[in-house]
């Protein structure tokens, strides 16, 4: 290519999805760059700094399997350690030279006629023949729309925006929200706080966590024998692939209930509180959390539980039965938005319409890995790709099927790949059939429903059969554009 701004692929996002597609590239010779928005990589887990935040897939399953790391320090790593490894596999293979830092895309638009995508930045346009977008689906904060916050006469942030610089220590403190981040923060600011009031609309399955520290003589196995480490990933695979089909199983389901009522028995005494705590809807439903210390907490004196937030007046928070409590802060704990991705509306396809619109609110896919109306353009974690894995499984499976498509299009002169309607529309009518009798889509409100009531999350099947579709480019299922996208067709810019 004759431009410092035309690549053959633009990756977008330098977290682990970007970093292990830059990875791949390069090792496959691949002209690429990456565009990363933040000063630094790590994605979530440069942006999350919660109070003791961490993994809830085993460190050994949440990591590369080319790219093992024998130096974990806890069987569930923590933020600071995950970010770390990020950084430190970005290095050793190579890919922080194909780093942008600092340079976010603002718009991604396909030019037909050139047959490449024109990136818009705030330092100008760049553009490749292929887009991976590796942005991530938990990356915008999500926040309630609650009657009052404006007015708020307290602190108030999100967890994934965590304020270092405010001392929570003889605070009154609310929290509104019970999903992933509350259950490890909530236990962390528990002891410093003068009184803390958690806002629960509706209260989550947490299971054990079975957690321990890995000494320094089980690193060195790992280290010596790297076979031991690979034999615990594979233990591992299959323990998730059974937690994911014992899911279909009303029987086993009742079992992984039975343990989440026990748990909450073991923290909490007070009988009325174990009722507010127990979820009236299957394991499952919602995402399922893990926790030691989740429940002890809620038991402690300095700690109440409401239900949902009605309104806020002054320093005043006000629930939806009537209770209510004053606050100096108000931490949220409510999620990303995940089904209505705000990157969708800066994708632009063949039809000149935002990605957004298209999508309205129920974002579709095929294989999770390619969407109508964009050619060239690849997706990771994309919609329907959820599970109860590690998402590397996902990545790693994806971005062999990425690599295939770009191969074929090298070898076969292949200018444009895009899925074929009916292809796409044949995939998703059995993807949304197969999830119909699923956990997921048993009736309980979650994140994996979006606001049309359709599941927009969730993969139905197991990760050993979405593998082995993404194993290999099948060109019938799409339609394909033969002729080389010509450099100089690329390299002007619009």
């Amino acid at each position: 290519m004759n431009s410092s701004r035309t690549r053959e692929v633009i990756v977008v996002g330098a977290g682990f999805a970007g970093v292990g597609a830059a990875i791949k590239l390069r090792q496959a010779g691949a002209d690429f760059l990456v565009l990363e928005k933040a000063d630094e990589i790590g994605g979530v887990w440069r942006d999350n700094t919660y109070p003791d935040c961490g993994c809830d897939v085993p460190s050994a399953f949440y990591s590369y399997s080319f790219a093992p790391n024998p130096g974990w320090t806890a069987f569930f790593s923590k933020q600071a350690e995950i970010k770390a490894y990020a950084r430190e596999t970005a290095e050793k293979y190579g890919v922080m030279e194909h780093l942008v830092l600092g340079q976010e895309m603002l718009t991604a638009a396909w030019d037909d006629s050139a047959k490449c995508w024109r990136l818009q930045t705030r330092a100008g346009t760049y553009s490749a023949k292929f887009v991976i977008l590796a942005c991530g689906p938990m990356h915008v904060p999500l926040f309630p729309r609650i009657k009052g916050l404006a007015g708020f006469s307290g602190t108030c942030f999100h967890s994934s925006e965590w304020r270092h610089d405010f001392d929570l220590r003889g605070k009154k403190v609310v929290v509104v929200g019970t999903g992933a981040s509350a259950i490890q923060f909530v236990p962390k600011i528990q002891p410093i706080v003068q009184q803390l009031t958690v806002f629960q609309r509706t209260p989550p399955w947490v299971l054990p966590k079975l957690d321990w520290t890995i000494s320094k003589n089980v690193q060195a196995v790992f280290a010596r024998l790297p076979f031991t480490q690979s034999l615990l990933r594979k233990m591992l695979y299959l323990q998730f692939e059974l937690l994911n089909l014992s899911l279909r199983s009303r029987w086993l389901i009742k079992g992984l209930q039975a343990i989440g009522r026990k748990n909450i028995g073991r923290g909490v005494k007070d009988p009325e509180l174990r009722e507010r705590l127990l979820p009236d809807y299957a394991i499952g439903c919602k995402r399922i959390l893990m926790s030691n210390t989740w429940y002890r907490s809620l038991a402690k004196a300095n700690v109440q539980l409401f239900g949902g937030v009605a309104e806020i007046q002054g320093s005043r928070v006000i629930a939806a039965d009537g209770q209510s409590c004053d606050a100096d802060a108000i931490i949220f704990a409510t999620g990303f938005e995940v089904a209505d991705p705000p990157i969708a509306k800066r994708i632009v396809g063949s039809s000149g319409v935002p990605l957004s619109e298209r999508w309205n609110g129920s974002p579709d896919a095929y294989l999770g890995t390619m969407t109508q109306d964009c050619p060239n353009l690849f997706l990771t974690f994309g919609p329907n790709l959820y599970t109860f894995s590690s998402s590397f499984v996902m990545l790693e499976a994806q971005l062999k099927f990425i690599l295939c498509a770009m191969d074929a299009a090298k070898k076969q002169n292949i200018a444009s790949i895009a899925v074929r309607p009916t292809s796409y529309a044949a995939y998703n009518k059995k993807l949304q059939a197969a999830l119909a009798h699923t956990v997921w889509n048993s009736g309980c409100t979650s994140y994996f429903l979006d606001r049309h009531g359709r599941n927009s999350t969730n993969w139905p099947w197991t990760t050993w059969y979405l593998r082995r579709q993404l194993e290999r480019f099948q060109a019938d299922a799409f339609t394909i554009e033969h002729g080389a996208t010509p450099t100089e067709l690329i390299a002007a810019a619009p």
